[in-house]
């Protein structure tokens, strides 16, 4: 088997990926955490589905984020392609499959368990045989040594095919038991059957039936005794009844004569009766029908026929009058369509007329409505441009405000604010001076105060030779010089604010000639759309003159042509009026002929009638006379059963009939007694004849038992034999691949250890594993270091793989070797006899082998590359593939 592409989409971190393999050795390189193992699981799950996720489910597949997941994979198998594609869809919170399907050669398989199960056909291997043989995950390396015996057993057994022969010998030993269980079970049957036949025997019923059959023997004798003298009274009986019976029969036939003889009477007279009555009949048949005849020539002259004339003529005349008719019924509704086609062609073209008049009069309305609007439009726009004129008059007298202005137009509100900030700033200077001005007159209010005591205002000494008395005047000159500062500056402040009043003025007028400004560029404008409005109401007044116009003109020519449909429709009821005319012409001389018609359908009924009268006159005349004769006989029979009545005959049967009767009923009694013994002993015959058939089936049974029981106990020797042929067969071809596999594991092993410290491996039937060292020292395969324990699984993995390629009869081809990051425990050394590990397998004709890996030097053992890489902000992988040339420029970087 050999995988040739696969393609990947939202699979893990792969959001696109698409990857072609090749023959012989893949390296598939990269940083850790790039995506390299995540694109051999694709491969994996797409051969085994979820089988291939151990604890993970279909919800970790799917790329975070997606709603939906494909893997397709494409792979030669045993020298035929195969294709397989499975996808994932998100439902809620759960991963499904809405898609398994896998292309053979001959047919396309649906549904993830039936792809399954054929591909563990194929490969003659399921998941976890694929994981112990040709897939060595990442982290499992150790997998084989840390196993177990059994475990390690079971593994290699499964990947052999042994698990087969220990199924059979299971079956085996399981059909084995199952024949005990039912030998068990029919011993059981046929020790209870031979029972049954023995407590049988012991009844003896073949004495008790001969007993039971001579009763019933003796009682069938008395019961022929009393049945015999029952049959005798029983004729007794007959006669008896026979006597009596014709007795009774004589005289209800005398009765019955009798009242037959009346009713002929009466029948003869009410036949003449009809008779009489239907003669009278006859003679009115006779005059209606001489009256039909004169209504008949009437009816015919007034048709203008012939007297004469017979009714297949009537009849012909009739359809040739119905014919014309219908061609004139016809020509009828051709003309009526026409009236109607023409009368809506006349009705639809005045309304359209009417409606194009109507429309020309609403052109024309709208016209005048427009002419009307562009007068008042016009006016609009001579106001607006007065209201122009004003504004520019307003703007300009605003404008002559500046003329003698400090500032012009346009710099009012920076100039305002100018005077603004100047007056805050003397307001602030007035202040300060106005505060040192009272601080000032305090001092000197004190100093008066202190003079005045005789104390010295500045030190509060006694005043005399003070030399501090001369300050108090200075700063009287100080408060002066101060008053008249403060003077000024409230003399500046009182022109400021009449400045900011008159910036204030001047802003505001500014302002003004902006809104007048503006004011005017809106009604300029308004007047320009006004203008456009203008223009435009003008066109469309003169092409709603035009409609108006059109609209006329076609309303005349639509309301002309109105016209002339209309005396064709004048044409067409005239000749509607002489259709009619015939066709009424047409319909009086049909009802007439119909009526002759009718009037020889009667005449000929009535002819019938007659004629039918008069036979059945003859018939009763016949009938009456043949009731005359009957009558006669019947006379004649009763004078003769008259004279042969015997009342004496009939009283002596009538005692003969009492005896009889009661001796019945009492040979009844006996019969029933004894036929109710005689059935007793019938049943319990019966009885013993039912066992004795009972017994004999028993015995019968009993042999086929006997013959079963031989045939499962021959049958529980051979199933025994067959699960201890199992069982040594598998023990031998365990033998034979042990000893194989231990070969293979040893000439591998040297391949890539190639050192002096290990003698061989040993590999018993239960396929512990022990390694020799040079001095004969057994040691444990847990025991070896880290890199010697990876690169002896590796080994053994690689001996497997070629045992079941090679030493495996009618295996199928083996899939690719795949290796996942075997670098983990092994360090530079190792990694070396790795890549001469890969090299061998190459050598030994492993005809597609993939290795994953972080390691550079595994580069130099690959045929081709595939370089994994990640982008760190879509956090999505990558793939770039390579021939040998690619890989040395990847070495050389």
């Amino acid at each position: 088997m050999r995988v040739d592409r696969v393609r990947l989409r939202n699979f893990k971190c792969y959001g696109d990926a698409d990857l072609e393999l090749e023959r012989g050795v893949t390296v598939v390189h990269g940083v850790n955490g790039s995506g390299k193992s995540t694109l051999l699981e694709a491969v994996f799950f797409a051969l085994y589905g979820s089988k291939a996720l151990d604890e993970r489910t279909l919800d970790d597949v799917i790329t975070t984020g997606e709603e939906e997941c494909e893997v397709e994979l494409w792979f030669t198998h045993d020298g035929r392609a195969y294709h397989v594609e499975r996808r994932l869809t998100l439902r809620g919170d759960r991963a499904a499959t809405t898609k398994c399907v896998l292309e053979t050669p001959t047919e396309t398989i649906e549904g993830a368990r039936d792809v399954r199960r054929e591909v563990t056909s194929l490969l003659r291997m399921d998941a976890d045989a694929f994981v112990n043989c040709a897939y060595v995950r990442q982290g499992e390396v150790n997998k084989l040594i840390h196993a177990s015996p059994s475990e390690r057993q079971d593994m290699i057994d499964d990947l052999l095919q042994l698990g087969a022969l220990e199924e059979y010998r299971e079956r085996a030993s399981d059909a084995r038991l199952g024949v005990k269980t039912v030998l068990d079970g029919q011993r059981e049957v046929l020790e209870d059957v031979r029972n049954q036949v023995e407590r049988k025997e012991d009844k003896d019923l073949h004495e008790r039936l001969n007993g039971l059959e001579s009763r019933a023997a003796d009682v069938a004798e008395e019961i022929d005794h009393y049945e015999t003298q029952r049959e005798e009274a029983q004729r007794t009986l007959e006669t008896a009844e026979d006597v009596l019976e014709r007795h009774e029969e004589t005289r209800r036939e005398i009765e019955s004569l009798e009242e037959e003889i009346d009713a002929l009477r009466s029948k003869i007279e009410e036949t003449e009766r009809e008779r009489e009555d239907a003669a009278s009949r006859v003679r009115e048949l006779e005059e209606r029908r001489d009256e039909l005849a004169a209504d008949r020539s009437g009816l015919l002259a007034d048709a203008d026929l012939p007297d004469g004339i017979d009714g297949d003529d009537v009849r012909e005349r009739i359809d040739d009058l119905e014919e014309r008719d219908e061609s004139l019924r016809d020509d009828l509704e051709e003309v009526r369509v026409s009236v109607t086609e023409t009368t809506g062609d006349v009705e639809r073209l005045r309304e359209e007329a009417a409606d194009l008049e109507d429309r020309a009069e609403t052109a024309r309305e709208e016209a005048a409505d427009l002419e009307t609007r562009l007068e008042e439009d016009e006016a609009a726009i001579d106001d607006r441009e007065d209201d122009v004129a004003e504004l520019d008059a307003e703007i300009e007298s605003a404008r002559e405000t500046f003329a003698d202005a400090p500032v012009d137009a346009g710099e009012a509100e920076s100039h305002l604010e100018s005077l603004r900030s100047e007056r805050e700033d003397l307001a602030e200077e007035i202040n300060d001076v106005t505060a040192e001005r009272r601080s000032l007159e305090s001092a000197i209010e004190e100093g008066e105060s202190l003079l005045a005591e005789g104390k010295c205002p500045e030190c509060g000494q006694a005043v005399e030779d003070s030399p501090h008395v001369d300050a108090l005047e200075e700063k009287r000159d100080d408060l002066e010089t101060l008053d008249a500062r403060l003077d000024d500056l409230e003399e500046k402040r009182d022109d400021l604010d009449e400045r900011i009043e008159r910036a204030t003025e001047l802003r505001e007028t500014e302002r003004r000639i902006e809104r007048l400004t503006e004011n005017r560029e809106n009604v300029t404008q308004l007047i320009s759309e006004k203008r456009r409005a203008l223009e435009d109401r003008r066109e469309q007044r003169e092409r709603l003159c035009d409609d108006a116009a059109e609209y006329e003109r076609t309303a005349e020519e639509k309301r002309a042509t109105a016209d002339e449909l209309a005396d064709d429709v004048d044409e067409l009821r005239a000749e509607l009026g002489a259709i009619n005319a015939e066709r009424g012409e047409i319909r009086e001389t049909l009802e007439t002929l119909e009526r002759v018609v009718d009037v020889d359908d009667e005449r000929a009924d009535l002819a019938t009638e007659i004629e039918t009268l008069r036979e059945r006159r003859r018939d009763w005349q016949t009938m009456n006379d043949e009731r005359r004769e009957t009558l006669s006989d019947k006379r004649e029979r009763k004078r003769e059963l008259t004279a042969e009545f015997d009342e004496e005959r009939v009283q002596t049967a009538r005692e003969d009939r009492e005896s009889a009767e009661e001796y019945l009923e009492k040979v009844d009694e006996k019969l029933a007694e004894l036929r109710d013994r005689r059935d007793e002993i019938q049943s319990a015959v019966g009885a013993v004849e039912n066992e004795l058939e009972e017994l004999e089936r028993l015995r019968e049974r009993l042999a086929d038992l006997d013959t079963r029981c031989e045939r499962l106990e021959s049958l529980y020797d051979e199933a025994e034999t067959l699960q201890t042929t199992y069982g040594e067969l598998r023990t031998e071809l365990r033998q034979r691949n042990v000893e194989t596999l231990e070969r293979l594991l040893n000439e591998t092993f040297d391949l890539v250890y190639g050192n002096d410290s290990y003698a061989g491996i040993d590999l018993d039937g239960e396929y512990r594993l022990t390694v020799y060292q040079k001095d004969g020292e057994a040691l444990e395969p847990e025991q070896l270091s880290g890199g010697e324990r990876a690169l002896f699984n590796l080994s053994l993995r690689c001996a497997i793989y070629q045992l079941l390629a090679e030493g495996v009869e009618g295996s199928a081809p083996m899939p690719p070797l795949i290796l996942d990051e075997p670098t983990v425990f092994l360090d530079s050394g190792h990694v070396t006899r790795l890549v001469s590990l890969v090299e061998s397998m190459r050598d030994l004709g492993v005809e597609q082998i993939v290795v994953v890996s972080h390691d550079e030097e595994l580069v130099g053992a690959a045929d081709s590359i595939v370089r994994v890489e990640k982008d760190a902000t879509s956090n999505r992988s990558s793939l770039e593939t390579g021939d040998l040339r690619a890989i040395e420029a990847f070495a050389l970087e």
